[in-house]
């Protein structure tokens, strides 16, 4: 092993915003104090229950992705696992995600964007 992960950072126009909206979907904490970086305006975390810890840093011209189309593409999202699809669904909407493809037929996953126009999947698990 070469390395472990510390965090998985995002960039978007208002990290606060963008720690609250992930708290209420994964829990957790929200700019938990911790020495390896510093909180501020420009810079929020999530320390998630099961030991992820997502940053997220603020960019003042950030450009969501356009997903699905290429011209600026997702480059990375997020999986998340939920036991019912429609009830998580709800949730995130609720939260202020915007659903970009609710799939066909049964399939088990559903893209949605998050505040800032990151693409992010429920999976049914």
């Amino acid at each position: 092993m070469i390395a472990e992960l510390q965090c998985l950072v995002i960039d978007c126009p208002a990290p606060a915003e963008l720690a609250e909206f992930y708290r209420a979907v994964l829990g957790g904490e929200v700019d938990r104090p911790d020495s390896r970086w510093s909180l501020g305006e420009a810079w929020s975390t999530l320390h998630t229950p099961a030991g992820l810890v997502l940053c997220f840093q603020g960019v003042p011209d950030h450009r969501p992705p356009t997903w699905p189309s290429p011209e600026r593409p997702q480059q990375s999202h997020l999986d998340f696992a939920v036991p019912n699809l429609d009830e998580a669904e709800e949730q995130v909407l609720a939260q202020g995600a915007t659903l970009l493809d609710a799939g066909e037929g049964k399939r088990s996953w559903r893209v949605y964007a998050d505040l800032a126009g990151h693409p992010f999947c429920l999976v049914r698990h």
